[in-house]
């Protein structure tokens, strides 16, 4: 999905709906869950909803229920044509927040993809609010997320089953620093556009095996630069968080970004998680620009995004 330059009132738009109505039955508090079901596919809410709204759209083929950014998100069809379409204000059941923070946040997200066009971005195609909700709605992205928390505990009770994260990781060298570059563009073109990468990590990926295609998925929560860090941690997977992150007050900015970069070559390359030279498995010479960029002082880093990205493709064409 590709947001298209420039404001909202362009390409992109809040569409004035029809006069259908959004129905959902009284909350169910204490923890629990009731199942529903569209066009056959099953999921998870604290409350009878009722979602035929989404026909317009086509069929059901597939759902995300479990994610705790209290939005719940489908997968439709409709004359060969999909379409994925997120949904904030639901009474989710594994939300980490209010309904309302959650339509909130994509309604300041949709602004983010809307800013932000790459063709390895996902494609915001409309957003707009629907009674109490907010429907932001993409075109629909082959691939597999390289870190699909929801099939954890399948791949536990199954050791036969090989998660995208190992597939993805055992691909030859080239194939994965061409994927690098695809996310590498995609940072470049939000740090250009004065975004800070909140919360990006391998979640945030998509990649299609059979097209060798890298797709950035999620940049909800990106935030303009600079940012200051009221919260202490900022949200985020701490494999990629810099020490910024974590500090009350500290500026977050396109020097962050650089961190994030960095540690998310070793996702690709070696060991998320130590960052060891050992682990690294292409060009040390790539190596030694990834270890620049996670340097915990920030003066040591790389200044800014364009300059890491210049330093990785010569190194790489050099290698």
């Amino acid at each position: 999905m590709r947001p298209a330059d420039g404001n909202v009132a362009g390409r992109f738009w809040r569409r004035k709906m029809p006069a259908e109505r959004f129905v959902c039955g009284q909350s169910i508090f204490g923890g629990g869950k009731m199942e529903q079901t569209l066009d056959g596919v099953r999921f998870c809410l604290r409350t009878p909803c009722d979602l035929r709204f989404l026909s317009r759209y086509g069929r059901a083929f597939c759902v995300f229920d479990r994610n705790d950014s209290g939005n719940l998100s489908f997968g439709l069809e409709q004359d060969g044509v999909r379409t994925f379409v997120k949904l904030a204000g639901l009474p989710t059941c594994n939300a980490s927040s209010e309904p309302q923070t959650a339509v909130e946040n994509l309604r300041r997200a949709a602004q983010v993809y809307a800013d932000v066009r790459h063709p390895n971005l996902i494609r915001l195609r409309e957003h707009y609010a629907f009674g109490p909700l907010y429907v932001a709605a993409f075109d629909w992205a082959d691939g597999e997320c390289l870190c699909d928390h929801w099939n954890f505990d399948r791949y536990a009770a199954d050791p036969t089953l090989s998660p995208p994260r190992e597939r993805f990781r055992a691909l030859p060298p080239e194939e994965r620093l061409d994927a690098y570059d695809a996310l590498l563009a995609v940072v470049q073109t939000m740090s250009a556009r004065g975004y800070f990468a909140m919360d990006l990590y391998d979640g945030s990926l998509l990649y299609d095996f059979a097209r060798r295609k890298m797709t950035v998925c999620d940049i909800d929560l990106a935030v303009r630069m600079p940012y200051v860090n009221r919260m202490g941690r900022l949200w985020g997977s701490s494999r990629f968080q810099s020490p910024e992150e974590y500090a009350l007050g500290a500026t977050v900015d396109g020097v962050t970004n650089v961190f994030t970069l960095g540690a998310l070559a070793f996702f690709f390359f070696g060991d998320d998680r130590n960052k060891c030279a050992e682990s690294w498995n292409v060009s040390p010479a790539l190596y030694a620009v990834a270890a620049r960029a996670i340097r915990p002082a920030r003066d040591e880093r790389y200044p800014s995004v364009d300059a890491f990205a210049d330093a990785w493709r010569r190194t790489r064409a050099n290698a």
